[in-house]
């Protein structure tokens, strides 16, 4: 990438596919620096500092989740929402798999305060809201579908399924169809 094309957003964008093709914790200014062709001292015009620069990486794969995650929820409700919305972050980690790991380190605040989290936010809650649970357990629904899925995800990604049969992808349904289960049939009275 020519030196006149730096942008920040382009910065971020380059620091996203490196941690793809390195691996999340290996990015570093000198090592983007030499991706991009550019002197390290070059890039603290667009980004502040290695935090900065990961923090950016994090924002960037909550946007592009956030727009995967409407495409595929769209126009669905219950059991076929859920599935897309699970397949959605599977296929995100599996694709990305340094932005993946980027969203699961300790937000900023500012990030959790980002349009890109509060999209992601906003479409999770409208999927579960397909299952009509009361607003209050809402939160422990999320909880419980981030736990199922962002686990599933860490053992299947570290080899942990790889050596028993079935296949993973039948644990995988398993697992989606216990959550649809559990989410038709949550406690509607009584619980706070």
């Amino acid at each position: 990438m020519p030196r006149a094309n730096l942008t920040s957003a382009a910065v971020i964008t380059a620091a996203a596919d490196l941690a793809d093709r390195s691996g999340f914790d290996e990015l570093a200014l000198s090592a983007l620096a030499r991706h991009l062709g550019v002197q390290t001292a070059s890039l603290y015009s667009h980004v502040r500092d290695r935090s900065a620069l990961l923090e950016g990486v994090h924002q960037l794969a909550l946007a592009e989740l956030a727009d995967a995650i409407a495409v595929a929820i769209g126009g669905r409700s219950g059991r076929d929402a859920l599935t897309a919305f699970a397949g959605t972050h599977r296929d995100y980690a599996r694709r990305c798999p340094g932005r993946w790991t980027a969203l699961q380190r300790p937000a900023t605040a500012a990030t959790v305060a980002s349009e890109p989290a509060g999209r992601v936010a906003a479409l999770t809650l409208a999927m579960l809201r397909g299952y009509e649970l009361p607003e209050a357990e809402l939160v422990h629904a999320t909880r419980l579908l981030g736990a199922t899925v962002n686990g599933f995800l860490a053992l299947e990604a570290n080899g942990a399924f790889a050596h028993r049969e079935p296949a993973t992808e039948v644990s995988w349904q398993r697992a989606l169809e216990a959550l649809d289960t559990v989410f038709r049939s949550w406690p509607t009275e009584g619980k706070s």
